[in-house]
């Protein structure tokens, strides 16, 4: 019996044993699948600087892996953190084995390839973060299976397609969605309103379009939604702005329009950040924000807001950052910056920017109680008076621009900006400052990295102690009456980039030692009274882009190394006494004076002094004698072909523009535009000269503003494809109201826009017009030429900010003509655009739509970039016919990527069919590229589309510069006309 017990008993243990056995095999081998699947992950790391993944070897177990966590129950794999670890490689999909997987960080890496597919195994996946690396391909659908999800960032990769919304809406408890960096296209789907738990959105710079769906307002708990920097458009749901759990809206850079619910301080109670910058916007400025006081952020540059601004805005006693910039805000009057008192509330204010706006009046004391304040942009106003003393109060401002204003005084340096001792920036350009510079200022402000003093009146030499301002990396006094040396000590600014010295009296001569600096990029010494030789140390600034040194008293032996041998990049015309240099620069050569010569080197010298003496002489005599004749005959006959500056004009009253165009009759009106209407007139004073005059509709807001840009920016430029402003008028009318005019030449040939387009126009004089190939290449050129010398030969860069064909006008010869400037900018060379782009994140510019560049809209500063990319799409628009605001343009389809897709095989069907009428230059050409000549003409047609999209590539740092276009244009048209002669050789 007891044999029979111990036996069954015997079993009975062996029984445990075995289970127990079987599911310790079981756990182990759960637990080596995970450590295989680590070991995977592990083989797709080739680079791992810091060693982290060291410790992933058979000498310890798996969870004891750096960045492994393991549950405590199961000792399985839970959570893979490795953020911040400099990785680079491929994500594993073995990764997928990791069944009981919670949380993937792998953010702040370099992971590329695609998110494997397998991650949709990871059904207990709560948190998945990649942002930060460059991870392409699209997101995987099937995430939707991991139901467990609440947060899902991806921010700053390379992924595009759409959002998987229509999946993922299955996740219910989803709080997080953050895609922002990216690539992604398409639109936001309703069935976003399916994420009941969403708590925060975060789309932003991408390639998103359409309108925001109307069933983002059924997502209650959503708080944060961020999609700044995409093309959506339309009006924003009212439903979102009564979502009481919002605390930041974040749009801008995107097409939106409409005006802010008057409403939104009350329902919108918990909102801390508002940015709606760079859209359309308009309306007032809604008073009831002030109810919203927990508000830190208010965002509303680059929109069309106007009137005043709320005198208790102040009562947003948590504010931090206040943007205005770029609207119309104001009226002009002094009482236009009287919320400026109640801002003394906002203790915390740290950004104040009110630039481009209609402020009017002086600036009021109360700046000095804005204790935090670091930034202040006042710059484009109206603004007037004398800078109050208690401004720089506040020691922690850092960022100060009062440009292009009337402010006026003498001593800022000592009298205000002393005060302001942790400057970095500082614009005071476009004023009536005088005085001269402090030497004590410059010597207590060595933390200066930008000081703009241009188009002021200061006077004085320039300190040598401006040495001591060491970072100092923009620096421009251009356009004052300065005097003295240019200073040794100049050198001692190693971190220069940009000086700018032009237009003052300047004398003695160029420093050597300024061959020391490492970083100089523009140096401008023009339009002084420098002497001596070019030294040549100068050929040694291998970084220096553009040397002006033009219309001094330089003389001597051009250098011919370093930018010297670069004619594109320099200017020495009016210096009379340089010889030599490279031929592209046509001086004269230099006199060769031979050792057995030497005996006659006195009679050389004599006759080098006397004869241009006596040739001077006489030559001002002749010089009075023609003056004063061409004046008669400009009195006399009108207006001299050659055009003058804007401040040589000569007046016409409002009465006799009045006459000239009929009483600016319907028969006269050739077009209009935003700020008023042109007229065709006859001046039958001046010669019965031909001219277009441009009325500036005053009652419209913006139009006073445009006036005064375009005379800015016409104020110095002549060339021969820029429209010439012949006359100008500011008067009063017959009514007694204010009257502004601008006078051109007119052009008999209209615009661009007509001839690219004429099936569009119900003119039959115009209906049947075109332009052959050559016609093209030649405006191409014209308007190539314009920029350019915009961009780089001017006194200041001159962005015009809306390059498009109804801007370009044609003269009897069909030479283009660049012209509407009342969108340009002025910009000071001191300012490398590339850098101010990355550096600047709430200006923007309004150009026109399909033309204007991308990164406009995302909030960044007017740049010659953005005039390139304006140039690309017309010069595709010029090819194939079509414009970029197309009907067939849809979704992620635009005037760049139908060129860029169609380049390789299929350019024939792309091109405008009228390239390849009978009759004209092309008439050896068909539609399907076949010619007599072995198809130059389209290899010319194919080198013009690619300029066109490299101009339009949507990074300004991969657009092409002015200077090449011209260059490859030039070359472009060579081989055109080669093949043209060639065949036309044949055919005689």
């Amino acid at each position: 019996m007891w044999g029979l017990r111990s036996s069954s008993t015997l079993a009975s243990i062996f029984l445990l044993l075995s289970v127990a056995m079987s599911f310790s095999a079981s756990k182990q081998f759960k637990n080596e699948t995970d450590r295989l699947a680590l070991l995977e992950f592990k083989k797709q790391i080739y680079n791992d600087p810091l060693g982290v993944l060291n410790s992933w070897n058979l000498s310890q177990h798996h969870c004891q892996w750096e960045g492994v966590t393991c549950g405590t129950r199961h000792q399985r794999v839970i959570a893979l953190t490795l953020r911040h670890k400099q990785l680079s490689g491929t994500i594993s999909p073995h990764v997928g084995n990791l069944s009981f997987m919670r949380f993937i960080q792998l953010g702040e890496n370099q992971f590329h390839g695609e998110i494997p597919q397998e991650f949709g195994r990871l059904f207990r996946l709560r948190v998945l973060n990649l942002s930060s690396n460059a991870i392409g391909g699209k997101i995987p659908a099937n995430l939707s299976y991991c139901s467990e999800l609440v947060t899902i960032s991806l921010i700053e990769n390379k992924l595009e397609g759409k959002i998987p919304i229509d999946q993922l809406s299955n996740l219910k408890k989803l709080k997080g969605i953050f895609f922002s960096i990216n690539n992604l296209t398409g639109e936001i789907p309703s069935s976003i309103g399916n994420l009941s738990s969403l708590t925060s959105l975060s789309l932003a710079l991408n390639n998103l379009e359409g309108n925001l769906p109307m069933e983002m307002g059924l997502l209650k708990r959503l708080s944060f939604f961020s999609a700044p920097a995409n093309k959506l458009s339309g009006i924003i749901p009212a439903s979102i702005f009564n979502s009481s759990a919002i605390t930041v809206i974040s749009v801008g850079g995107n097409s939106f329009h409409g005006s802010l619910p008057t409403n939104i301080g009350l329902t919108l109670p918990n909102l801390e950040a508002l940015a709606v910058g760079g859209n359309n916007f308009y309306g007032n400025f809604p008073s009831s924000i002030t109810n919203a006081s927990g508000l830190e952020i208010l965002d509303l540059p680059y929109n069309k807001f106007a009137g005043q601004v709320p005198a208790n805005l102040g009562d947003l006693t948590n504010l931090q950052l206040l943007n205005l910039d770029t609207n119309l805000f104001g009226g002009n009057s002094t009482g236009d910056l009287d919320f400026i008192a109640s801002l003394t509330n906002c203790s915390d204010l740290r950004i104040l920017a009110l630039g481009y706006n209609n402020f009017g009046g002086i600036i009021p004391r109360d700046f000095g109680k804005l204790p935090n304040l670091q930034g202040l942009r006042l710059n484009q106003n109206d603004l007037s008076g004398q800078i109050v003393s208690t401004l720089c109060n506040n020691t922690n401002l850092f960022f100060l621009d009062l440009s292009f204003n009337q402010f006026e005084g003498g001593n800022i340096f000592d009298n205000v900006l002393m005060s302001c001792q942790n400057l970095q920036y500082l614009d005071i350009s476009q004023n009536n400052f005088t005085g001269i510079i402090s030497p004590h200022f410059l010597q207590t402000h060595s933390s200066l990295i930008a000081m703009v003093l241009s188009e002021n009146s200061f006077t004085g030499s320039l300190p040598p102690e401006v040495g001591k301002l060491v970072h100092l990396v923009n620096f421009s006094v251009s356009h004052n009456q300065f005097s003295g040396d240019i200073p040794i000590s100049l050198a001692d600014c190693s971190d220069l980039e940009n000086l700018y010295m032009e237009a003052n009296f300047f004398q003695g001569t160029i420093p050597p030692n300024l061959a020391s600096w490492k970083s100089i990029q523009q140096l401008d010494l023009s339009s002084n009274n420098l002497t001596g030789p070019i030294p040549r140390e100068l050929e040694k600034l291998h970084s220096l882009s553009h040397l002006n040194l033009s219309y001094n008293d330089i003389e001597g032996e051009i250098p011919n190394t370093g930018i010297f041998g670069n004619a594109s990049q320099i200017s020495l015309t009016g210096n009379k006494k340089l010889c030599g240099g490279i031929a592209e620069l046509e001086f004269p050569p230099c006199p060769v004076i031979k050792g057995k010569n030497r005996g006659k080197l006195k009679v050389i010298i004599l006759l080098s002094i006397v004869l241009p003496a006596t040739l001077l002489v006489l030559g001002a005599l002749l010089l009075y004698s023609l003056v004063h004749r061409k004046r008669e005959r400009r009195m006399v006959a009108g207006f001299s072909s050659m055009p003058p500056r804007i401040d040589e004009l000569l007046r016409i009253s409002y009465h006799e523009l009045h006459r000239a165009t009929s009483g600016f009759s319907l028969e006269n009106l050739i077009g209009s535009g935003n700020f008023g209407a042109v007229y065709k007139g006859r001046l039958e004073k001046h010669g019965n000269k031909l001219v277009a005059v441009k009325v500036l509709d005053l009652q419209k807001n913006g139009a006073s503003k445009s006036f005064k840009a375009e005379c800015k920016a016409l104020r110095n430029i002549r060339h021969r494809n820029l429209v010439s402003i012949v006359s100008y008028c500011s008067s009063i009318d017959s009514k007694g109201d204010e009257f502004k005019a601008l006078i051109y030449e007119f052009m008999e040939n209209g615009n661009l826009d007509l001839w690219l387009h004429p099936s569009e126009t119900t003119d039959q004089a115009t209906s049947s017009r075109s332009l052959n190939l050559l016609q093209k290449l030649n405006i191409g050129i014209d308007v190539a030429s314009a920029l350019q010398y915009l961009h780089d030969h001017c006194e200041a860069e001159i962005v015009h900010c809306d390059l498009k064909p109804s801007n370009i006008l044609l003269d009897n010869d069909l030479v283009a003509h660049v012209g509407d400037f009342g969108l340009a900018r002025l910009l000071p060379k001191h300012i490398n655009t590339s850098s101010e782009q990355r550096t600047s994140s709430t200006i923007a510019i309004k150009g026109s739509i399909g033309y204007a560049a991308p990164e406009y809209g995302m909030g960044l500063a007017p740049s010659t970039q953005g005039d390139v990319y304006s140039y690309g799409i017309l010069l595709l628009e010029m090819i194939t016919g079509r414009r970029p605001t197309d009907d067939i343009f849809v979704g992620d389809l635009d005037l760049h990527n139908y060129v860029d897709g169609a380049l390789h095989e299929r350019v024939p069907e792309i091109v405008d069919p009228l390239l390849f009428l009978e009759g004209d230059e092309n008439r050896n050409m068909t539609p399907g590229g076949k010619n007599s000549n072995g198809g130059k003409e389209m290899e010319c047609i194919i080198s013009l589309l690619k300029i066109g999209l490299k101009c339009s590539a949507r990074l300004p740092n991969g657009r092409m510069h002015m200077n090449e276009v011209v260059r490859k244009l030039h070359l472009i048209k060579d081989v055109f006309l080669g093949v043209r002669v060639h065949q036309e050789n044949l055919e005689a």
